[in-house]
């Protein structure tokens, strides 16, 4: 049986800043199709990186999803009877999504502050190449440079 072809949806930009990608990560922050609520985290997170750095948040945060994305990542692959992990350049549209579900991942594991704030640290942080999601990036990196060897199982 084939597989269901994947269609792509076109995102309308945010109210705010008339961008796609703010709108993009304004959805992945939603919870329970809460929608206003996840824009008021990201706009109130722009406000307190705007107070934080006296720079516009559209470049910080554009900066830290850049700085966050990765650029290869390993996929498990069944040859032989045995499971590799094998080394994969990532695509665009999935970079964005790593980069997304990092930052707010390491937002959500803080503890003690409003969302609000965390997301705001997490953007300032990524921006200066430092903090949880970079971290995290790092670490793919790092396991597809070690399975390198396993490159040539790619399909």
């Amino acid at each position: 049986m084939r597989k269901k072809r994947n269609y792509k949806r076109n995102i309308p930009p945010d109210m705010k800043h008339g961008s796609v990608a703010a709108q993009r990560f304004i959805n992945y922050l939603m919870e329970q199709g809460k929608k206003a609520t996840a824009e008021k985290i990201f706009y109130d997170a722009f406000l307190a990186i705007e107070k934080a750095t006296k720079e516009k948040p559209l470049t910080v945060f554009e900066k830290a999803i850049e700085n966050a994305a990765p650029a290869v990542e390993v996929s498990s692959r069944r040859i032989g009877g045995a499971n590799y992990q094998v080394p994969r350049e990532v695509r665009i549209e999935r970079k964005f999504m790593l980069a997304a579900r990092w930052i707010i991942g390491a937002a959500r594991a803080k503890k003690g502050k409003p969302m609000a704030e965390k997301l705001a640290e997490e953007f300032i942080a990524a921006s200066k190449n430092e903090g949880s999601a970079i971290k995290k990036k790092q670490d793919t990196h790092r396991m597809a440079e070690a399975n390198r060897a396993f490159a040539h199982f790619q399909w």
